[in-house]
């Protein structure tokens, strides 16, 4: 009995001193899709958006800009809507636009409109 509860002290100490915090696996950076949806064909478009809804909140993605205002600071203007998805990491990210449900729906987006996609690793997490 006495051993366990030195063993459960020596981590509380660790961790009161932040020696066992560190122990502690990096978080994973988050990954983003960020995308430029050029929409050509309006009335298309719009039986795309469920679907990629959908998909998106099933890899875990949360829409962190969709189609709203954008100001141009520097360099050449974004053609249409501009999107950033936030997922729990690169890999995430890169299963949703991988995945058979969204590549069952992109052919949708790709006929109604001119789009460019990326997905980027996000920085790792601060302490």
């Amino acid at each position: 009995m006495r051993v366990h509860i030195g063993w459960a002290l020596a981590l509380a100490a660790l961790a009161a001193a932040g020696g066992y915090a560190a122990a502690k696996p990096a978080k994973t950076p988050k990954g983003y899709i960020v995308a430029e949806v050029q929409v050509t064909d309006a009335e298309s478009y719009k039986a795309y958006v469920p679907g990629a809804g959908a998909a998106v909140a099933k890899y875990g993605g949360k829409y962190l800009a969709r189609g709203g205002r954008v100001e141009q600071l520097e360099g050449p203007p974004p053609a249409g809507r501009f999107v950033i998805v936030e997922y729990p990491s690169f890999e995430a990210a890169r299963a949703f636009y991988h995945s058979a449900e969204y590549q069952a729906i992109a052919p949708i987006r790709q006929k109604a409109s001119i789009s460019r996609f990326w997905i980027a690793e996000g920085l790792p997490a601060s302490k």
